[in-house]
């Protein structure tokens, strides 16, 4: 409850400081109008601009050059009309063009992009110059839309329910735009007065026109926007809109001989439904029954070898949808560098539904859920106590329990208990955006009733954080940010035991001089922070930031945490040529000094970074980067174990592209690392993308990696006599890894409305483990070959016996052939604005063999020979405006 209260606290503080920040910063700038007239006869929404109504309406026509040559007069002139009823603002615009057969039209699915003729509203209803919507209509009528926020970043995973339709004749092209109030949020006023921008873009001379645009070498975007003049008499919309889905799944997959649960064919019917509604007229509710969270597309295959979580892209469209509601810590400034920063994330949603953690103690066949059910969820975001944004969400999801067979005996045990997870998310802004100040509390609770799965499972997890920044100077060339948190984990001894000495902590480190583990906690409490000064407008670039991570500090429950115990900073300066001459468009160079200390004053990552970059007249690009670490000292390779010494090292590498506009676009990326002991890592990435028609495009992105470490991880154990390791053995080895991927998408659009897409990801990957060594003693990098004691190698069967009794620390073999080819085709048919059908198949085929050497013939033969899991899916939404 006390965490609760300290947020409320910073709320009404800020709150109570509004009047004396004062709004005349941006009252003061002079803008152009943009005037809206009301509509009293229906429009048909079908591109052709023949209403009389378009032509009896002024023209707004004061478009300018943002590319490639800013501030220069607009190759073709472009007319933009508004108008407006009681229910939907319309936007006609008519794009001239003397070569109309050049126009680019290219079909792709809603929401993708494709370089394309395109015109853009910009609009934003709440008036506050920091936030507000886009509306994308291509010269193929393909739609885009998201959102704007932080006065200069965008968030395409906002999806509206619209129409528009676009148009090519012989003059050039028309687009026609009906955006109902009930996709928007405003304040209830007679009379109204919004920002708004257009956008064109002429795709064959990547040239972008707009009412008002950002300079290269400044910031700021939202908060330049000419006002939006003239609508009267118009209430925000409280229309219930209500997406009920159904869907049916196959699932037909591989199964061991025996297996009581798993016959080879399975399938599984559900309904449920998605809400969205006014609450008032300054916040939306988002609610969800019963959800199909299940993900149209696979994840890619991955081969890891840290003590680090992989993290992936979340792509269900409840949780992608308003995203940025719950960023923290990226407000104000438009530049956050890292340099071997691991900023905690306070929410990672696909924590919600993720696979369950535990399983049965013993079994020898289970049946384990893919996922955990999702029984509902909402979100509420809009606007409260005046000027506050607000993010609001609140998930539940369903205790799973397994059925398991072990000998002749059935049983069934919990996997993952019932858990409530909660997010609140709360901002305001004053001056005109000239400060800010921002609230985050974070909130996962686990009911924990099975016997022993509470030392297993945090019960409960918090975070509670405060951000801002403000603006140094008049002209907002310099600003200051800054965020704090505190985390709060709580469970029983034995779990708080075994969370601080997981891969998070490491608090079990023999030769940690502050902080240790305590046994007897049954609550984890930590903080972090961090704040950055940013130079926002010019040429001259500079950038600097300290941050903090303590290692109690933990936000895993409900976020992501690569590791605590971290004291970090850089200071970073670079020049930018924003002016086109006779060789190049644009060109910047970069230079850091960073580095990162643990909280016993170890250096752990101390480094000089170099990047540069320029873009060609071509509009091909050439960005090379360069980095040096000298020796320092490694707190995690251990795992837990003493620190070690870290050899110098540098890596580089270089990112190249060619003009997009071009039927086939390349794409290369090259990196390399070097260290002074010998272990290096070479990758080579190149893209092909290729555009045979209009409304296809296909794509191969192939990768090859190859690498040698000096001392890979392989275990450790027990042993009194290893005095000079803390009585434990710490085994490592050689190691050469060989990978070779691709990632090949092909996207066939029949129109705007629908299409297929296919995407197969096949991987290779090899590892061979040699000249086993083990750690001599700490703060070094000495080793001693691993012989016939404790532990033990035996090179007659190549296997590694770290206690040498052949327990469960061995013997056994780390090396490795891993293939696997997954991949899935989805064709998708928008029916009706906000209805869909779905039809998806995915297939994965994996294997992996204790072989440590790359072999590509055969290792590609296993991987088309081993018999596939499939999956077949179809999913039907339809949209009911209430």
């Amino acid at each position: 409850m006390n965490r609760w209260w300290l947020v409320v606290a910073g709320m009404l503080f800020a709150a109570g400081t509004a009047g004396a920040a004062g709004t005349a910063d941006s009252a003061a700038v002079a803008r152009p109008e943009v005037h809206a007239a009301r509509l009293s006869s229906v429009i048909a929404i079908d591109g052709l601009l023949n209403e009389p109504i378009w032509s009896s309406q002024p023209a707004e026509d004061r478009f300018i050059q943002s590319d490639p040559d800013q501030a220069a007069k607009p190759s073709f002139r472009t007319e933009v009309r508004v108008l407006y009823d009681d229910d939907a603002i319309y936007v006609g615009a008519r794009m001239f063009d003397p070569h109309p057969d050049s126009i680019v039209a290219n079909v792709c699915r809603r929401d993708d992009g494709s370089h394309s003729d395109e015109f853009t509203i910009f609009l934003d209803p709440y008036h506050d110059r920091r936030s507000g919507y886009y509306f994308v209509v291509s010269a193929a009528g393909v739609l885009r839309d998201g959102v704007e926020y932080n006065d200069d970043w965008d968030d395409s995973s906002w999806d509206g329910v619209w129409q528009g339709r676009a148009r090519i004749d012989s003059l050039g092209w028309t687009v026609e735009m009906r955006i109902p109030y009930s996709q928007l949020r405003f304040r209830k006023s007679d009379q109204y007065r919004w920002g708004v921008n257009f956008r064109r873009n002429i795709a064959r001379r990547n040239e972008s026109d707009l009412m008002v645009y950002t300079p290269r070498n400044e910031s700021g975007f939202v908060s330049r926007f000419p006002d939006l003049v003239g609508i009267e008499r118009i209430r925000p919309a409280r229309a219930i809109l209500i997406t009920p889905y159904a869907t049916s799944r196959g699932e037909f997959v591989q199964h061991a001989i025996g297996d009581p649960f798993h016959t080879g064919g399975r399938y599984e019917p559900q309904m449920g439904a998605d809400l969205k509604t006014a609450v008032g007229s300054k916040l939306t509710l988002n609610a969800t029954v019963n959800p199909d969270f299940g993900q149209v597309e696979v994840d890619p295959a991955v081969v890891n070898l840290s003590d680090v979580e992989t993290t992936f892209d979340e792509k269900r469209p409840f949780f992608v949808e308003g995203s940025n509601s719950y960023d923290f810590g990226f407000g104000g400034a438009s530049n956050y560098m890292g340099f071997n920063w691991p900023g905690p994330s306070l929410f990672y949603s696909r924590r919600i539904g993720r696979t369950p953690e535990l399983s049965p103690a013993s079994y020898d066949f289970a049946d384990i859920p893919t996922g955990t059910r999702i029984l509902g969820a909402a979100k509420l975001t809009g606007k409260i106590l005046g000027e506050w944004n607000l993010g609001v969400m609140q998930a539940l999801t369903e205790r799973e329990t397994a059925p398991f067979a072990l000998g002749g005996a059935r049983g069934r045990a919990e996997v993952e208990p019932l858990t409530s997870y909660s997010v609140l998310r709360a901002q305001r802004e004053f001056a005109g955006g000239r400060q800010g100040f921002g609230v985050i509390s974070t909130m996962t609770q686990r009911r924990l009733d099975d016997p022993g799965i509470d030392d297993q499972l945090n019960r409960s997890g918090s975070v509670t954080g405060f951000d801002g920044w403000t603006f140094l100077d008049k002209d907002r060339v310099w600003v200051v940010t800054g965020w704090m948190t505190r985390s709060d984990v709580a469970g029983t001894a034995a779990r708080m035991t075994t969370l601080q000495s997981g891969s998070g902590h490491y608090l079990q480190r023999p030769d940690a001089e502050r902080w240790r583990i305590d046994s007897t906690a049954t609550v984890l409490t930590g903080y972090a922070g961090r704040f950055t000064v940013n130079k926002q407008k010019g040429n001259l670039q500079f950038n600097s930031a300290v941050g903090f991570i303590n290692p109690h500090f933990d936000s895993n429950d409900l976020g992501i945490l690569s590791r605590s115990d971290v004291i970090n900073a850089h200071v970073s300066t670079g020049y930018r040529w924003s002016n086109p001459d006779h060789w190049k468009r644009s060109a910047n160079v970069s230079t850091a000094l960073f580095g990162s200390t643990d909280f016993d004053g170890n250096l752990t990552h101390p480094g000089l970074w170099m990047n540069g970059g320029v873009v060609f007249l071509n509009y091909w690009t050439f960005f090379p980067r360069f980095a040096y670490n000298p020796p320092s000292f490694d707190n995690r390779s251990t795992r837990g174990g003493p620190i070690v010494r870290s050899p110098s090292s540098f890596n580089g590498g270089f990112w190249s592209d060619t003009d997009s506009r071009k039927k086939l676009y390349y794409q290369f990326e090259y990196d390399f690392s070097r260290s002074e002991t010998g272990s290096w890592y070479s990758g080579v990435y190149p893209t092909v993308q290729w555009k045979p028609s209009a409304s296809i495009l296909c794509g191969i992105g192939p990768g090859f990696e190859r690498s040698h470490s000096d001392a890979q991880w392989v275990g450790s154990v027990d042993d009194p006599g290893a005095t000079q390791t803390f009585g434990r053995r710490y085994v490592f080895a050689q190691f050469d890894q060989t990978t070779l991927s691709a990632n090949i998408r092909c996207n066939w659009s029949f129109t705007p409305n629908a299409g297929i897409q296919v995407y197969v990801q096949p991987l290779i990957s090899s590892g061979n483990y040699f000249a086993y060594k083990q750690l001599v003693r700490g703060r070094s990098y000495a080793w001693e070959p691993v012989g016939s004691g404790l532990p033990q190698y035996d090179p007659t069967t190549d296997q590694i016996d770290l206690d040498g009794a052949g327990t469960s620390y061995g013997p056994y073999n780390p090396d490795f052939n891993f293939t696997s080819l997954r991949g899935n085709a989805i064709m998708r048919w928008e029916y009706m604005p906000g209805s869909t059908l779905f039809l998806v198949w995915t297939q994965e085929r994996s294997q992996r063999e204790t072989l440590g050497q790359f072999d590509f013939g055969p290792s590609l033969s296993r991987m088309v020979d081993k018999k596939p899991n499939n999956i077949f899916l179809a999913k039907l939404t339809y949209y009911f405006n209430m």
